[in-house]
């Protein structure tokens, strides 16, 4: 997004990203102030402790969780988000940064060190990386016996035991109708950045079983869907 933003001034740009403001993409939320407007895929820090909530609840003996996330996120304030919900939560967090290249060899490299860290379960970031490696993230977890959490429903269909997230359908439509708003005359600078309000939760019952975990009747009654 910052590449479009640094090619025009004047040319209307709606888009997806994770933080507009600490990239200068735009002055502020509610007052965008430029050509850039469209939607935040941050979904606030209340997330994190969320995502061990969750774990907890499907797998209560856990004490030592990784998280699985690039380097630069892990060293930033992602990193410190989910430490701190990892203290109030009194659980031990193992870090699993990603180096560049990431690639099969660094997820193999990483799932390794979970491995040898006595790793009981696993959180799995929203990074593109990790969206596109999904398959191959599923399939690993599967092997080292790990339940975890994704932030995608493509984690849940290939395999993955639950996902929490934002409903990313939803905010591509959100987009389209912001896009049609500004071609009947809306300015970019008057269209604040949203941020999402529709989350999912989905359980993949198969897995569940597979790895020996009976998930509470109140969990399934929340969830949005449940593969079976």
């Amino acid at each position: 997004m910052a590449a479009f933003k640094a090619a025009t001034t004047t040319i209307p740009i709606v888009g997806l990203t994770s933080d507009p403001v600490d990239y200068g993409l735009v002055a502020s939320l509610a007052h965008p102030g430029g050509n850039f407007t469209g939607f935040s895929v941050n979904a606030g820090d209340e997330i994190f402790g969320k995502y061990l909530e969750l774990l907890r609840q499907v797998a209560p003996e856990v004490s030592r969780v990784a998280y699985l996330l690039r380097r630069a996120a892990w060293e930033g304030r992602q990193g410190r988000m989910m430490l701190e919900a990892a203290q109030r939560a009194r659980l031990t967090l193992i870090g699993a940064p990603l180096s560049d290249p990431i690639q099969e060899p660094e997820y193999r490299r990483a799932f390794a060190m979970l491995v040898r860290e006595g790793v009981q379960a696993l959180v799995v970031s929203d990074n593109a990386e990790n969206l596109a490696h999904h398959q191959l993230i599923v399939a690993l977890a599967a092997h080292g016996r790990l339940p975890a959490i994704y932030p995608f429903r493509d984690f849940a269909t290939a395999g993955g035991l639950m996902v929490y997230g934002f409903d990313v359908a939803d905010l591509w439509l959100s987009v389209a109708r912001y896009v049609d708003r500004i071609l009947k005359g809306a300015k970019p600078a008057d269209l604040p950045v949203e941020e999402p309000t529709k989350f999912e939760l989905v359980i993949n019952l198969k897995t569940a079983k597979a790895l020996g975990l009976t998930i509470p009747q109140s969990l399934l009654l929340r969830a949005d869907q449940v593969l079976e």
